[in-house]
């Protein structure tokens, strides 16, 4: 009876074990795919609309964005590395960085700047992020967050 009681026990937690992991798995596998570049909000409320794509496969990420004003490109970022999710915390690894643009409401002037770091030696980003249906919501440290919508699947 003990040893039936045990295997019952251990039965129950590797359930909920696998249960649990499959959560996260799932949290990692929203993310997973292309998704739409919208609005970009400054922490001070200021709204920005953006075009372009970010990017998630497994374990990396890229984005190509310019933010506009009535249509007209006025700054763009092209960045990509790695990336790590746990629940809903998201750290962005900084491999690669392209960016440039004019002053804009909320946003200083950004001189070209250019970064390539070997693996190993990223910037990281904590961050943390939102999918709801097909909407992400990416929540930076600065208190600025950056609005999607589903593109496509992986």
């Amino acid at each position: 009876m003990r040893s039936t009681a045990r295997r019952t026990g251990l039965a129950a937690f590797a359930v909920g074990f696998v249960v649990l992991v499959n959560g996260l798995a799932a949290q990692e596998r929203a993310l997973v795919g292309a998704w739409a570049t919208e609005t970009y909000v400054l922490f001070d409320g200021t709204r920005h609309e953006v075009e372009g794509r970010i990017f998630f496969t497994e374990v990396d990420w890229t984005v190509l964005f310019f933010v506009t004003d009535d249509g007209e490109p006025r700054r763009g970022s092209a960045e990509g590395g790695t990336y790590r999710v746990s629940g809903e915390d998201l750290v962005f690894t900084h491999l690669y960085h392209l960016s440039v643009g004019e002053a804009m409401e909320g946003l200083p002037e950004n001189p070209l700047r250019m970064d390539l770091r070997p693996p190993g030696e990223g910037a990281e980003e904590p961050s943390t992020f939102s999918v709801e249906g097909d909407r992400l919501t990416l929540f930076f440290p600065s208190g600025n967050r950056m609005e999607f919508s589903r593109a496509s699947r992986f």
